[in-house]
């Protein structure tokens, strides 16, 4: 009997911990097409909190499991405890696609309704926070996550994009219901997704789709620009960040310039300066679908006019920097690369509120906060 005991207890252990890393290869029946998409859990998930939702749609003729392995996005989930998806796309002419229009029109695929399916499947199957579900992507899979925002944003709280734009399908039909923050990143030498012309065929420049965006969600008109530090001068690339802030539910579009960049995901391959799975996550993090969570994050001159804002002062600073944002209680305050690196954590609460970063090196640095995340900039 002690021994029935003793397997019942095992058995009842080993069905119950979710608090292990997990890579699980799924499938689901769609439109009488069995689909294929890889899920990713990392360790600290522990089933009792929501947890965010990311898609990671690789690129044309790609494979799920290949840019699981390329993008190296799974060490983002397992610090910032998010659920992340890795879908496989269906054969169009023999190539692995998302339709998209342009050089997909023709196909018949509906990623639309399986990206929809997946998001109901994986809500019965774990603890997601549908308020915060994302897309992200490589060139055709950057174009998908477009095609998310514009027709299925009802369930798309922001994106990301590397290496990809918006098919003229895509533009012309797009029909979001709410401002939706957009992260582009994208090399100005890249000759399979152009940076400036309409290659691939009937596709969109990097500048009209992130005016799109900006128009679209009543950004600032100008953008503030920074240059971020070429921290490796052997790749052959430079990166000038962009961002469109104060949008509509305090939405922005950022975009990462990559000078001299080519078809490329930075961090992996081609630009090291910057690590795109990071910035991606870092960006999207902070809002859900309701726009910027708590529309928090306020510009740097900006009074604070009540306990759920926050300011950061100065900023630019060369050592210390003030966080202002009615707290109560202690809290941890990290600062992270971006690498996505850690590169400081340290306790701030109601009389402590201050930071020394002179040790850092100057640069742009991601700080948070709980879920909320503002840049900071070294001099």
């Amino acid at each position: 009997m002690q021994q029935f005991k003793l397997v019942i207890l095992l058995l009842f252990l080993l069905t119950n911990n979710v608090a292990a890393q997990q890579t699980i290869k799924e499938t689901i029946l769609h439109d009488n097409k069995t689909r294929e998409y890889i899920v990713y859990i990392p360790e600290i998930y522990d089933g009792n909190t929501p947890v965010p939702l990311m898609f990671n749609f690789h690129g044309f003729t790609g494979n799920a499991n290949g840019h699981m392995n390329s993008s190296r996005m799974r060490p983002v989930a397992d610090t910032a405890n998010f659920i992340l998806v890795y879908p496989q796309g269906a054969l169009f002419f023999g190539s692995t696609h998302w339709n998209v229009g342009s050089w997909t029109r023709g196909s018949t695929a509906d990623d639309l309704g399986f990206t929809e399916a997946m998001i109901d499947t994986l809500a019965t199957k774990y603890n997601i926070d549908l308020n915060r579900v994302y897309s992200c992507g490589f060139s055709n899979g950057g174009y998908f996550s477009f095609e998310l925002a514009c027709q299925l944003s009802h369930r798309i709280a922001a994106i990301g994009s590397v290496g990809g734009k918006m098919s003229s399908e895509t533009y012309n039909a797009c029909n979001p219901i709410h401002p939706t923050p957009v992260v582009t990143i994208h090399g100005t030498q890249d000759n399979t997704v152009t940076y400036e012309g309409p290659t691939p065929v009937n596709s969109k420049s990097v500048a009209e789709v992130n005016a799109y965006w900006t128009d679209f969600n009543n950004t600032a008109a100008l953008p503030i620009i920074e240059n971020i530090p070429n921290t490796n001068t052997s790749d052959g690339s430079t990166v000038e960040y962009q961002t469109y802030n104060n949008g509509n539910n305090c939405s922005s579009v950022d975009h990462y310039k990559v000078i001299g960049g080519g078809h490329d995901w930075p961090g992996v391959w081609g630009n090291k300066d910057i690590d795109a799975s990071s910035i991606i996550w870092n960006f999207v993090a902070q809002y859900d679908i309701n726009g910027l969570i708590n529309c928090n994050i306020i510009s740097n001159t900006e009074e604070v006019e009540d306990s759920h804002k926050i300011s950061l002062y100065p900023n630019p600073t060369n050592d210390l920097v003030t966080i202002d944002m009615g707290l109560s209680k202690r809290t941890i305050c990290h600062i992270y690369s971006l690498k996505g690196e850690r590169l400081l954590s340290q306790p701030i609460g109601p009389n402590h509120k201050t930071i020394d970063v002179s040790a850092l090196p100057t640069n742009m640095y991601f700080l948070q906060i709980d879920h909320k995340i503002i840049k900071l900039i070294k001099k």
